[in-house]
C-alpha cells in the first residue's frame, strides 16, 4: 500500500496495522500523566507535511505497513487530577463535573397543584432508590472561597499547602484548588494560616472565607454529594469508564465472541418529591478482548472484504469508542493518521520531547510491540476545549479497546442471545445485587468514616412506594369485535387472527418485482397474500409480476419507473438480500423521485414455509397501513384534539445535521396521521422546521374533519436528554405556539401541552411475587410519587411486557399544559397511545406517535436524505 495524500472530503482509511495498541498521550484535548501539568494552549508541533487523518491518503498501492514520517505530534495534556476526597492532600473536588446533571428547570405549570393520579389499582411496589440520611446535627454544608498571597497556579500544591492545617479544618473536607468544602463551620468569617513552600521556603499567606451555607435543598449541595459518593466507589474497587463505575475485576469473558462485559453501577444523588435519594441502577460495559490492532489486522487479512484495507478499516474503527486500559478512559474515533507513528514524538509541557514508546512505558510501565502501528485520532471534547485542550488527542491501537457492539454484531443473534444472559437480569437478581452494592458502601470503613464524616449515610433498603395498575384498554378491529388480551402480557396477536381489520384497503394495481432466482419466492409471497387478506377484509388482485436478469441496483430502478403507472398503488420487492445500497436506492426512488408506497422484502424471510403465513400477515397489515388503512383503534373519549410526535435521527449523510420526524393525528380515533421532516443542527435537538410541519398538519387535520381545527393540541416529544429539557422549554415550545397562532389568525387558539418523552433512564421497579420473590410490575403500571421531581409534572409508566430481564419504565414530562386536562387523563391517554403502533400487536414502550416520527426521521436520516414526496405525507409510507 502505498503513499498519497487522501483529501478530507474522502479521507477513509489507510495503512499498516500490526498488534495491539492504544495510547493517550500526543494530544492536546485530554492528558496524558498524572504527574504533568497541563501545556499551554496551541502548544505542541505542526502537523505532518504530507496531511494527517483523513487527509493522508488519496488511493493507489501502499505498502502493508509504510513507514512513516516522524513529525512532532500534538502535545499530551495532564490528566484531571483524581480526586480523592478525605484526609490526605488528595483530597480535591474539580470544580465542574459533567457527569452530574442536575436539573433544577421548573417546568411544572402553575396551576397543577396536584399531579397524581387516582384512577387505577393501587399495589406497592420497590424502587432502586436508597434514602440519603442525616444525623441530627447536620445543618449544611460550608463553601469557602480560599486565595494564596503571593499567587500559586498548581492545584496539588494549593492542596498540599492547605491541608497541613488539619487541626483547624478538620480530615473530611473536600478542595478543587479554590473552593473549600467543610462539615463544619470555622469560628471566624475570614480565618487567615500561613505554611512554608519546601523547596525555597518562601511563606505563603491562606486566606479561607466563608462564602456560603449549603442545605440539603441546595443543588450545589448535591452536587457535592454526588462527587463524594462517586470517588468513593474507587474504595470498593470500581473504576471509572466513561460516567459509570465498573469493577474490572469481576469481568465475564465471552471468549467465542471475543467480548468481555464489565459490571458496575450507574448512580447518582437528587432531591425528588420528598427526599434526597440515591438512585443506583446496574450497568454493564461491552469491551472487546482483542485490541483495536488486533481487528486491524484482522481487516487486512480478510480476503473476503470488498473495497482497499483502508476504507474497510476506516468504516470498522471511526465513529467507534475505544477504551485505553492503562488509565480507564474512553474516546470516541474521528480518524486514523496513517502517517504517525509510536516512534514519533511530541512535546512534553515543559519543552522536552518523547515518543510515544518512552512515555508509555514510563508512566504507564506499557510495552509497544509494533513499531510501524498507525495512530487513532480522536477530536477534543467540549469540556477538553474549555479547559484550553484544542489539539487532536493520539491513541495507539495496541493500547485501545473496542467498546460496545458494532451494527454487525448486533445482527447476530447467537451473540446477543450469549450477551443477554450476562446483561439481562431478572427482577429477583437485581435487587439482591443492588441490595448487595449498598451494603457493601455502607460496611466498608473507609467509605463509613468519609460518609460519617459528612455526617451522611444511606438507608440499606430499596425505596418502596405505591404505584396504580391503570385499567386494561379493550381493543377494537370492526365496530363491535373486540379482540380479547390478558394485560399481563399486552399481546393481541393470537385473537386478531381470522378478524377483520378497522379500515381495510383493497389492493387493485400492483406490482411485484425480484430476481430469476428470487421468483419463486416471490409467488410463494403473492399467493399467501391472497389467502390472509381475504379474512383481514383486504380484496387483492393479481399484481403484475416482474422477474428480473441480475440484482444490479439499476435493473431494479429502471424497472419501477418503466412499469409504473399513475394507478399503482404498490410497489413490492422482493431483494436477495439486505444490502443497504439497493435498499436506500429503491426508497428513494418510490418517497421522492416516484412517489408510491413501497414494500421491501428480503427472499430470506420468505424461505421457511412453516413461516410464510405469519410473514405475510404482517406484511398485508403493513400494506394496510401504507394504503391509509387502519388496523385496531380503542376509545379515547378526547374529542377535538390532534396528538403529535416527534424524535429526531442524525442524518448519516450529512455531517452536522439531524432529521426531526413530525407525526400529526388527523383523525379523532388517533389512527390516521399526517407526516412532514424537518433538518436542524446536530449539536441542538431542536426542531426549527415545527412551523411549517405543523402549518400543513392543520390544513389536513381541518380536511379530514368537515373544516374543524383542533381544540387541544398535545406533543409528546422524544429523543431529548435532560441537559436539551430547557432548549425545548424555551425554544419548541414557543415556535408550536408562533405556528398555531398563524395557522388562521387570532381568532385560533387552542390549547397546547407538551410531553417530553424520555426512555434512557435509570429508574426501575419491582413488585412483589409470592412471598419474598420479585417480579415486573404489570404493564399500565403508573408511578406518580416519592422518585418524581417536585419542579416537575412529571411520571413514570411501566407500558409493555418484557419476557427476559427487567421492564425498563418510561419517564413523561409534561413541560407545558394549557389543556386543563387532568392528571388521570394525561396518564391514560399517554397509555392508551402505547397500544396504537401497528407494526407491533401489543404496547410499546413510548405513544405511538413518537415511534412513527422516530420510523420517520431513521427512514429519511438513513436512506432518504431528502424530504419524503408530500404525495405520501398522509399515509404511514415509512412502516
Amino acid at each position: 500500500m502505498s503513499g498519497k495524500t487522501r483529501g478530507r472530503a474522502r479521507g477513509r482509511a489507510r495503512g499498516g496495522t500490526d498488534q495491539a495498541a492504544s495510547r493517550r498521550p500526543g494530544e492536546q484535548g485530554s492528558g496524558p500523566p498524572p504527574v504533568q501539568p497541563p501545556p499551554p494552549a496551541g502548544a505542541g508541533g505542526p502537523p505532518p507535511a504530507g496531511g494527517s487523518g483523513r487527509a493522508a491518503y488519496r488511493g493507489g498501492a501502499r505498502e502493508p505497513r509504510p513507514g512513516m514520517s516522524s513529525d512532532i505530534p500534538r502535545v499530551p495534556v495532564e490528566q484531571m487530577a483524581d480526586m480523592a476526597i478525605g484526609t490526605g492532600a488528595a483530597s480535591q473536588v474539580p470544580r465542574k463535573r459533567s457527569e452530574f446533571r442536575y436539573q433544577d428547570l421548573r417546568t411544572r405549570p402553575a396551576h397543577v397543584t396536584n399531579k397524581q393520579g387516582t384512577e387505577g389499582r393501587p399495589i406497592q411496589l420497590l424502587a432502586n432508590f436508597f434514602q440519603l440520611q442525616m444525623t441530627p446535627k447536620f445543618v449544611a454544608l460550608y463553601q469557602y472561597q480560599v486565595d494564596f498571597n503571593p499567587t500559586i497556579d498548581s492545584r496539588k500544591l494549593k492542596a498540599a499547602l492547605l491541608f497541613t492545617h488539619e487541626e483547624l479544618l478538620g480530615t473530611v473536607k473536600a478542595f478543587d484548588g479554590g473552593i473549600l468544602y467543610l462539615p463544619r463551620k470555622l469560628q471566624e468569617k475570614v480565618t487567615t494560616v500561613y505554611s512554608k513552600r519546601n523547596f525555597d521556603d518562601t511563606k505563603i499567606q491562606i486566606t479561607i472565607t466563608l462564602t456560603n451555607e449549603l442545605p440539603p435543598s441546595s443543588p450545589q449541595f448535591l452536587q457535592v454529594v454526588n462527587i463524594i459518593f462517586r470517588r468513593l466507589l474507587t474504595a470498593i474497587d470500581m473504576k471509572e469508564i466513561g460516567r459509570h463505575y465498573f469493577n474490572p475485576k469481576l469481568a465475564i469473558d465471552i471468549p467465542q465472541h471475543k467480548l468481555s462485559v464489565m459490571p458496575g453501577f450507574a448512580t447518582s444523588i437528587l432531591q425528588y418529591e420528598n427526599e434526597i435519594l440515591l438512585g443506583a441502577d446496574i450497568a454493564h460495559k461491552i469491551l472487546r478482548t482483542d485490541c483495536v490492532l488486533d481487528i486491524m489486522y484482522n481487516i487486512y487479512n480478510d480476503d473476503r472484504g470488498r473495497g482497499s484495507f483502508f476504507d474497510r478499516a476506516f468504516k470498522a474503527l471511526v465513529g467507534s469508542i475505544v477504551l485505553t486500559r492503562y488509565n480507564n478512559k474512553t474516546y470516541r474515533v474521528d480518524d486514523i493518521d496513517w502517517d504517525k507513528r509510536p516512534t514519533d514524538k511530541f512535546k512534553l509541557h515543559n519543552g522536552d520531547e518523547i515518543s510515544y514508546i518512552e512515555y508509555y512505558q514510563k508512566n504507564y510501565e506499557k510495552t509497544v510491540t509494533d513499531m510501524e502501528q498507525p495512530l487513532l485520532v480522536s477530536k477534543p471534547k467540549k469540556s477538553d476545549i474549555r479547559r484550553g485542550q484544542t489539539g487532536n488527542i493520539y491513541l495507539l491501537p495496541e493500547l485501545c479497546t473496542l467498546t460496545g457492539l458494532s451494527d454487525d454484531v448486533r445482527a447476530d443473534f447467537q451473540v446477543m442471545k450469549d450477551v443477554a444472559t450476562h446483561t439481562r437480569i431478572a427482577p429477583e437478581g437485581r435487587c439482591k445485587r443492588l441490595i448487595d452494592f449498598i451494603n457493601i458502601m455502607n460496611r466498608n470503613p473507609k467509605v463509613q468514616s468519609e460518609m460519617g464524616g459528612w455526617g451522611l449515610k444511606f438507608e440499606p433498603k430499596l425505596l418502596k412506594l405505591t404505584g396504580r395498575v391503570l385499567p386494561q384498554e379493550p381493543i377494537t378491529q370492526l365496530e363491535k369485535v373486540f379482540l380479547q388480551y390478558r394485560q399481563e402480557e399486552c399481546d393481541w396477536s393470537r385473537d386478531m387472527r381470522g378478524k377483520e381489520l378497522k379500515t381495510a384497503t383493497n389492493l387493485n394495481n400492483w406490482m411485484v418485482m425480484s430476481t430469476r432466482r428470487d421468483g419463486g419466492a416471490a409467488q410463494d409471497l403473492v399467493q399467501t397474500l391472497n389467502r390472509v387478506c381475504g379474512p383481514m377484509g383486504m380484496r387483492i388482485q393479481s399484481p403484475r409480476m416482474y422477474e428480473l436478469q441480475n440484482d444490479r441496483n439499476e435493473t431494479f430502478l429502471s424497472t419501477i419507473k418503466q412499469n409504473l403507472t399513475r394507478d399503482t398503488q404498490l410497489v413490492l420487492v422482493v431483494v436477495p438480500n439486505n444490502k443497504k445500497d439497493r435498499y436506500d436506492a429503491i426508497k428513494k426512488c418510490t418517497c421522492i423521485e416516484n412517489p408510491v408506497p413501497s414494500q421491501v422484502v428480503v427472499a430470506r424471510t420468505l424461505s421457511k414455509k412453516q413461516m410464510l403465513m405469519s410473514v405475510a400477515t404482517k406484511i398485508a397489515i403493513q400494506i394496510n397501513c401504507k394504503l391509509g388503512g387502519e388496523v385496531w383503534a380503542l376509545h379515547i373519549p378526547l374529542s377535538g384534539t390532534m396528538v403529535c410526535g416527534i424524535d429526531t435521527y442524525h442524518d448519516s449523510a450529512k455531517k452536522g445535521a439531524s432529521v426531526a420526524g413530525i407525526i400529526c393525528s388527523i383523525n379523532q380515533t388517533f389512527t390516521r396521521y399526517y407526516s412532514r421532516v424537518a433538518y436542524q443542527s446536530t449539536d441542538v435537538e431542536l426542531v426549527n422546521g415545527l412551523r411549517t410541519a405543523l402549518t400543513s398538519a392543520l390544513r389536513k387535520y381541518a380536511e379530514v374533519n368537515d373544516n374543524k381545527l383542533p381544540s387541544k393540541i398535545i406533543v409528546y416529544r422524544d429523543g431529548v436528554g435532560d441537559g436539551q429539557l430547557a432548549g425545548v422549554f424555551e425554544h419548541e415550545v414557543h415556535q408550536i405556539l408562533d405556528a398555531l397562532h398563524k395557522v388562521k389568525g387570532a381568532d385560533y387558539d387552542p390549547k397546547l401541552a407538551v410531553v417530553v418523552v424520555k426512555k434512557r433512564i435509570n429508574a426501575r421497579f419491582f413488585a412483589r411475587a409470592g412471598q419474598q420473590g420479585m417480579a415486573n410490575p404489570m404493564p399500565g403500571t403508573c408511578i406518580d410519587t416519592e422518585v418524581t421531581k417536585p419542579e416537575w409534572y412529571d411520571f413514570y409508566l411501566v407500558s409493555q411486557s418484557v419476557r427476559q430481564g427487567t421492564v425498563t419504565p418510561t419517564h413523561y414530562n409534561v413541560i407545558w399544559d394549557q389543556t386543563g386536562l387532568k392528571p388521570d387523563h394525561m396518564q391514560r391517554l399517554s397509555y392508551k397511545l402505547t397500544h396504537l403502533y401497528y407494526n407491533w400487536p401489543g404496547t410499546i414502550r413510548v405513544p405511538a406517535p413518537c415511534q412513527y416520527a422516530h420510523k420517520l426521521a431513521f427512514l429519511v436520516g438513513q436512506s432518504l436524505h431528502k424530504d419524503p414526496s408530500l404525495d405520501l405525507a398522509d399515509k404511514l409510507f415509512f412502516l
